[in-house]
C-alpha cells in the first residue's frame, strides 16, 4: 500500500506529492495545525509531525485545519479547484491561449488568476501550456507520416508558427527528432538492484537510458514510446556486463563511474545535465544554484523540467539536486529512491 508507512508518508511531506491528497493527513504538534501533504507552508521538523488517516482523526485529537490547503475540504470544494480544471481544458486545447481571456472567464484578474493557479497545480499556467504542446508535438511527429501531418496534428494552425516555436519545443528540425528512433538499433536488458527494477539501453554510441521502477513492463513501455520506430534487441552477454557496471553504480554511487554516454536532448537540457554531472558524490545543490552556474538566474523552472527529463539515471545524477530550503522536491524515479541514493553516497565519501 502507497503511504502505508511513516517513513513513506514523511517523504511525501518533504515531496510535497500531491498523490498522497487524501491518502493521509499530517499534524504539526507545536501550531496545532494539519495539512495535506502537498501544503506549500514552511516545512516543519519531523520530530513535531504526526500523520493521520483521515481529517476527522486528526480534528478529533485537537488540531485545527490549515488556512493554506484547506485539508478540511473536498479537493473539488477548494476555492475556485472546478475553475483552474477549466482552466487547464482551456490551455490544452488552444493553439495561443489568452490569458487575459481564460483568467476573466474563471473570474479572477491575470495575476490573482496566475497565483492560484501555481498554488493549484504547481506550475504556471505558461509552463502549463508549453509541457501540454511538448508532448503533443513530440507524440505527433513519432507516429505522423509527415512533418505537416504532426504540425496540424498538434493543433497548430500554419507551418509558420510551429516552426517559430520548433527549436523551443524539441532543440532540433523537427525532421531530426522525427527520425532520432528510426534506423537505430538500441540493446537493453532489464535487472534487479535494491531500488527496485532497472532497463539499461544503448545505441552504438552509448548508452542512452538508465531507468528504474516497480514494473520491468512500464519501463520496456517507456523505452518503446521514446525510441518509437527503433530495433530493440536484448542484449548479450557483454551488454550484461555493462548492466551490471551500471547495478553496481545503483549499489554504491559515490564510486566514479565511466560510461560512454548517448545523450540527447536539447541545447539547454544538456547545458543542465553537464552541471549535474559536476557535482560532487556526496554533496547536493539547489534549482536556483544550477541555473547560477550554466548563466541562466532566471531559468530556475526550466532547470528543474530539464532534471525531470533526464533519463539517465544515477549517470546523470539529477538526485543531487534539492529545493532551495533544502528539501528534496521531485525525482523522477520516486523520492524514497532520491533519499536511498543520496544517503549512501554520503556514506561512501
Amino acid at each position: 500500500m502507497a503511504y502505508g508507512t511513516d517513513k513513506e508518508r514523511w517523504l511525501a511531506v518533504q515531496g510535497r506529492d500531491r498523490l498522497a491528497d487524501g491518502v493521509f493527513y499530517y499534524a504539526v504538534q507545536s501550531t496545532g495545525v494539519y495539512c495535506r501533504p502537498w501544503c506549500g507552508a514552511r516545512q516543519p521538523r519531523r520530530e513535531n509531525v504526526r500523520f493521520f488517516d483521515t481529517r476527522g482523526a486528526a480534528e478529533k485529537e485537537g488540531f485545527r485545519p490549515c488556512k493554506r490547503c484547506r485539508p478540511n475540504l473536498e479537493r473539488t470544494e477548494l476555492p475556485q479547484a472546478r475553475a483552474i480544471e477549466e482552466a487547464c481544458r482551456k490551455l490544452a486545447s488552444e493553439d495561443k491561449p489568452d490569458l487575459d481571456r481564460i483568467a476573466a472567464e474563471a473570474g479572477m484578474s491575470r495575476f490573482h488568476f496566475q497565483r492560484v493557479f501555481k498554488e493549484t497545480t504547481g506550475i504556471t499556467p505558461h509552463a502549463y501550456f508549453a509541457a501540454h504542446r511538448r508532448e503533443r508535438v513530440q507524440q505527433e511527429l513519432a507516429k505522423s507520416r509527415t512533418v505537416t501531418d504532426a504540425i496540424y496534428g498538434a493543433g497548430f494552425q500554419s507551418n509558420g508558427r510551429f516552426y517559430a516555436k520548433s527549436n523551443e519545443l524539441l532543440g532540433m528540425k523537427p525532421k531530426a527528432f522525427q527520425e532520432a528512433g528510426s534506423r537505430v538499433t538500441i540493446r537493453f536488458a532489464i535487472g534487479e538492484c535494491s531500488l527496485g527494477s532497472i532497463l539499461v539501453a544503448a545505441t552504438e554510441k552509448g548508452v542512452c537510458s538508465i531507468l528504474l521502477g516497480d514494473e520491468p513492463s512500464k519501463l520496456l513501455g517507456d523505452l518503446e514510446r521514446r525510441f518509437a520506430g527503433a530495433n530493440l534487441i536484448g542484449g548479450d552477454a557483454e551488454f550484461e556486463e555493462l548492466v551490471a557496471r551500471v547495478i553496481a553504480q545503483v549499489e554504491q554511487p559515490g564510486r566514479a563511474l565511466y560510461l560512454p554516454l548517448d545523450i540527447r536532448g536539447t541545447a539547454f537540457q544538456e547545458q543542465v545535465w553537464q552541471a549535474l554531472r559536476e557535482i560532487p558524490a556526496g554533496k547536493t545543490a539547489s534549482y536556483e544554484e544550477i541555473a547560477e552556474r550554466i548563466g541562466a538566474p532566471r531559468s530556475v523552472r526550466a532547470v528543474a523540467q530539464a532534471c525531470a527529463s533526464n533519463q539517465l539515471a544515477v549517470a546523470i545524477p539529477c538526485h543531487r539536486v534539492v529545493r532551495k530550503d533544502g528539501a528534496l522536491g521531485g525525482y523522477r524515479w520516486g523520492i524514497e529512491r532520491k533519499t536511498a541514493l543520496l544517503e549512501r553516497e554520503r556514506q561512501s565519501v
